[in-house]
């Protein structure tokens, strides 16, 4: 006797009715994510809009004082936003090629047994957190940066010393956080491209330094630009380990300088603020919002040009 077979479907119509469950399930997943997003959008707007108007777009936006707690208080944020922007950019100029260097290395050059050495290593500093970063920062990073600062600018007068904590500490740090999410990102789309691709190159006489630059690095290109996209999100969105190297002062930013980001703005003084200085700080995080969403949307339109001129 042929042994019974059981099956979860019990029929068409059963079948039918799971994988209708499903896609309503899938539909509920999605719409949650969507409804996230949007509850965060309108609170931001709700809680940062109303510093706007109180105070003046032109004065928070493009004002250059930072004193909340004076007695005829100025909320300018021009430096901050232009610091997040600068130290963020330097950060992924720094980072990025590193990055992508190490990726191409790890799934394109390096042998199997020093993979299995290097990728570990990597996957650790993903794990490690973020104020881990900055303590080494102070340690290690800072006294260094204050060394060099002492040799440049020896017997100035108007220079005000910052012991190591300025832009260059917080992009390093910055640049070294981004490397993990960077390196694996870039190292999947790496592996994911077609074996075929690599030897039709090869066949045509390219070098395999070639083959890599002018078949793989291309073919990866969608998921190498995923990889700068989060990697610009974990560096503008950082605040601890950038609070901790910075110096968290308000300055033009230049390299010597103490200066702040749009994350520890809020992060070094929320705690203490009240009435409209906290008004303010949400909105400081309403363009910190802003200028994520406008970096993402921006990289996503790239990405999507050149995925359309490559096809064509």
């Amino acid at each position: 006797m042929r042994p019974k077979s059981y099956s979860i479907f019990g029929g068409h119509g059963s079948k039918s009715g799971v994988e209708h469950a499903a896609e309503v399930i899938f539909t509920v997943c999605g719409f949650f994510a969507v409804l996230a997003v949007a509850s965060i959008t309108l609170y931001m707007i709700i809680s940062g809009t109303p510093a706007l108007f109180k105070v003046g777009i032109l004065d928070i936006l493009f004002g250059t004082i930072w004193m909340p707690a004076a007695a005829t208080p100025s909320f300018g944020i021009l430096y901050v936003i232009l610091t997040s922007i600068i130290g963020t950019a330097l950060a992924i100029l720094i980072g990025v090629p590193i990055g992508v260097m190490t990726a191409v290395f790890l799934a394109e050059v390096a042998p199997e047994r020093l993979t299995k050495i290097v990728r570990p290593a990597v996957e650790l500093l993903a794990g490690i957190p973020s104020v881990i970063y900055g303590l080494l920062g102070i340690l290690i990073l800072n006294p260094l940066m204050y060394k060099i600062e002492l040799k440049i600018f020896a017997g100035s007068t108007t220079h005000q010393f910052t012991g190591g904590a300025n832009l260059i500490s917080a992009v390093l740090v910055l640049a070294l956080m981004i490397l993990p999410t960077v390196i694996n990102i870039s190292e999947s789309a790496l592996r994911a491209v077609p074996q075929h691709l690599r030897s039709a190159s090869l066949a045509l006489g390219a070098t395999k330094i070639q083959t890599i630059f002018s078949a793989v690095l291309p073919a990866a290109k969608s998921g190498i630009i995923t990889a700068i996209v989060l990697g610009t999100g974990r560096a503008i969105g950082e605040a601890m380990a950038i609070s901790l190297v910075s110096g968290s002062s308000v300055n033009m930013p230049l390299p010597f300088h103490s200066v702040r980001f749009l994350t520890t703005a809020i992060v070094s003084e929320m705690s203490y603020s009240a009435g409209l200085h906290k008004q303010v700080l949400f909105t400081i995080g309403l363009v910190l919002f802003a200028f994520i969403m406008l970096i993402n949307v921006t990289l996503n339109n790239l990405l999507k040009k050149g995925e359309e001129s490559h096809d064509k």
